[in-house]
């Protein structure tokens, strides 16, 4: 499972009982967070998981409202007691701007390992989840992403027994190791199905919509996207600067197959998204205008 919280919800500049939007993920013991904007160490302590175990910090882009808190969390974490390696994942460029970032929260007693993004699609994996990268369209460099825990096949015990497989070996073909019974090799494929669906999770703000983005969220179980503005007269604004009307958030989550929705990085000047939640209901069924450390459980179906 993927325990999923979203910190907040804001866009541009932290409000009272709204803060800004960064997403914090949860699997198998370690943590991962996407964006550190103002005061997100503080929703962190608000939402119950540790700053301590937080593994992994992907950045969308550096924009003040998405990269400013990331230097007083890197101190918090130090001041935990945290020595395990911490990875950011950043847009090309960002070594040098976490650096500068950093230099407010000298000798940390963990090493930082900064990954930055060169091209348009990229894929890779940490600590058992997939992570996926593609860029998005915005005044600046930035990146949407994916995180898909993947499901292998069901272990077929009758086929095993026939191949003369014993009970003890039976976890090693699972976890995708090959084994020797009867004089032969027994690999995992032969007493495993098709792989099953995982789960995924996508993390789109800051941009216009795209047909990759589309892409990326694809059957997503929870996509989770901005909607910077709500009426559909903002779209001129929209497009000018660079963001997502909601109707274009729940066009995108239709358009991707996605089971759940949920809105954030709303525009400061948005009093109540809540109060459209009708209307985003009618342009996507299953979704959400959640208020900051909004949560969800996601098992494998």
């Amino acid at each position: 499972m993927i325990d999923v919280c979203l910190l907040g919800t804001g866009g541009t500049m932290p409000l009272p009982g709204r803060a800004l939007t960064s997403l914090l993920l949860r699997y198998n013991g370690h943590t991962f967070l996407v964006d550190c904007g103002e005061g997100t160490q503080v929703q962190i302590r608000k939402s119950g998981f540790s700053m301590h175990d937080i593994d992994v910090i992907l950045i969308t882009h550096f924009h003040a409202d998405h990269v400013t808190g990331l230097s007083g969390l890197l101190l918090s974490m130090a001041k935990s007691e945290r020595r395990e390696k911490v990875t950011i994942v950043a847009p090309k460029g960002g070594t040098e701007i976490i650096r500068c970032l950093c230099i407010t929260a000298p000798a940390m007693p963990f090493e930082l390992e900064i990954k930055e993004l060169t091209e348009m699609k990229e894929r890779f994996e940490l600590y058992g989840l997939i992570i996926d990268a593609v860029e998005a369209e915005h005044s600046v460099l930035c990146y949407a992403y994916s995180f898909t825990l993947s499901r292998k096949g069901r272990f077929d015990a009758e086929k095993a027994r026939t191949l003369g497989v014993i009970v003890k070996d039976w976890k090693l073909l699972q976890n995708g190791t090959s084994i020797i019974a009867g004089g032969r090799t027994i690999t995992p494929e032969m007493v495993l199905g098709a792989p099953r669906k995982g789960i995924k999770v996508t993390y789109c703000t800051d941009t216009r919509p795209l047909p990759r983005l589309t892409e990326l969220a694809m059957d997503s179980d929870l996509l989770i996207c901005e909607g910077m503005y709500a009426e559909e007269d903002k779209l001129k604004m929209a497009i000018e600067k660079k963001h997502m009307i909601f109707f274009e958030a729940a066009k995108t989550a239709h358009d991707a197959n996605a089971k759940k929705l949920w809105l954030t990085h709303f525009s400061p000047a948005l009093d109540d998204p809540q109060s459209y939640s009708d209307y985003i209901k009618a342009k996507f069924d299953n979704s959400l205008i959640p208020n900051d450390l909004e949560k969800i459980e996601l098992r494998y179906t």
